[in-house]
């Protein structure tokens, strides 16, 4: 007779350790993990938090070098004092172990609450324990609040946010180096742009030279994530348009928009062209955005308030009459990020954010105007440099061409 599927499941283990191969090389030194794990653990220190537990591909990114692919299950990452340990799912192997900078404790899925057992054992002893409110679902805390009771839940979204803000130099120079390739990835999308060719035709010749590029640069680095958004026509509207099968017509407005993904790191390139030839409307309009662009990158400096230079390149649009026009802010902070996971919100340059700019951030300078359909000169223009704010002003690690001049293909 067989024995019941739960006396075969009692058997089974509920938590495992495997290391198969080696550790993999890390995105940075162990020193500049070593660092941002003393800065989460005096922010732990001067609060009474007895241990982290992160929860968000952004944190357990930035302080274990470990991105998850989450397909419903839940990871996480314990920091205390002393150790370092993520939480995977055991559908994932040894990959979680080998790329986590710390320890890995496995979950099986022999019984629904193996997660909550592993996070038991990594911090049953904690009072304060801290999470991220801005990622914990209801769920997630009635069943942590269940597993760990008595235990009091604090935030650590928001101090956490605010670390990753300041970039170090590795990650300054990591972005930087990201950046050239998204330049790689914008002259693809030239070389192949023609009347004719289909958006994703387009994309894909530029993902896959990026691709290419990020492989010789960082030979240990998963490869992933990386991906291109080409727009033409109608579709230039939004920023965020999935690439579709439309094909480029002469006169179209073209946007060019790269991504680059290393070790959870994104950084962009986006830029307005124009297939052959542009109206005397279109042109105007898209100069203006320029002027606005080229305004914004000077008002990117030590002491200057994100609300304040919102509202100065306001000024600009409203001059020209277009203000209506604008689609979202002027630019946001760069880091561990992606269209799916993260967001640094406390730093991006809108109207109701007073962060002030300080030497290490990373941000944008990316203006947008849509104007309507029907409507002399429609389509969306963009234009997208990134820019490292040092003590004499900024940087600008951006280096392909825009405007007029340059990006009527």
């Amino acid at each position: 007779m067989n024995a019941p599927v739960a006396d075969v499941f009692a058997n089974m283990p509920r938590l495992v350790g495997w290391q198969n191969g080696e550790k993999a090389t890390g995105t940075f030194s162990d020193a500049e993990m070593a660092r941002r794990l003393t800065a989460l653990r005096a922010h732990m220190a001067r609060h009474d938090i007895d241990a982290c537990l992160l929860t968000s591909y952004h944190n357990i990114c930035y302080f274990a070098d470990f991105l998850y692919c989450q397909f419903g299950r839940k990871y996480g990452l314990v920091v205390t004092q002393s150790d370092v340990t993520s939480v995977s799912a055991a559908i994932d192997g040894a990959q979680p172990w080998r790329r986590t900078f710390g320890d890995n404790l496995i979950y099986t899925d022999w019984r629904r609450d193996n997660y909550w057992h592993a996070v038991q054992k990594l911090t049953r002893k904690a009072r304060r324990l801290a999470i991220e409110f801005d990622h914990a679902s209801l769920d997630f805390r009635r069943d942590l609040e269940a597993a760990l009771p008595g235990a009091e839940l604090v935030d650590i979204s928001a101090a956490a946010m605010r670390q990753r803000m300041i970039k170090s130099e590795e990650e300054i120079a990591h972005i930087t180096a990201m950046a050239a390739i998204a330049d790689l990835g914008g002259a693809a999308c030239v070389e192949a742009i023609a009347p004719g060719v289909a958006e994703h035709e387009v994309a894909l010749h530029s993902t896959q030279t990026m691709v290419r590029a990020i492989a010789d640069t960082w030979p240990h680095a998963e490869l992933m994530d990386t991906w291109t958004w080409f727009q033409s026509g109608v579709n230039t509207d939004g920023a965020h348009n999935p690439v579709t099968s439309r094909k480029i017509e002469p006169g179209d407005i073209l946007s060019l928009n790269c991504f680059p993904m290393v070790g959870g790191y994104y950084v962009a390139l986006e830029r307005t062209l124009f297939a052959g030839h542009a109206s005397d409307d279109h042109v105007r309009l898209w100069q203006v955005n320029c002027d606005v662009h080229d305004a914004g990158k000077e008002l990117l400096v030590p002491g200057a308030s994100c609300r304040d230079i919102a509202h100065e390149l306001n000024r600009i649009y409203e001059s020209h009459g277009l203000l209506r026009y604008r689609t979202f802010g002027y630019g946001h902070s760069f880091g561990v990020l992606c269209h799916y996971f993260g967001r640094e919100a406390g730093l991006e340059l809108r109207e109701d954010v007073d962060t002030v700019l300080e030497p290490g951030m990373v941000v944008s300078m990316e203006p947008m105007i849509m104007l309507p359909e029907g409507v002399p000169g429609a389509g969306g223009y963009r234009e997208h440099d990134i820019l490292v704010i040092t003590p004499e002003g900024n940087r600008n690690i951006t280096g392909f061409p825009y405007g007029p001049e340059y990006n009527i293909v």
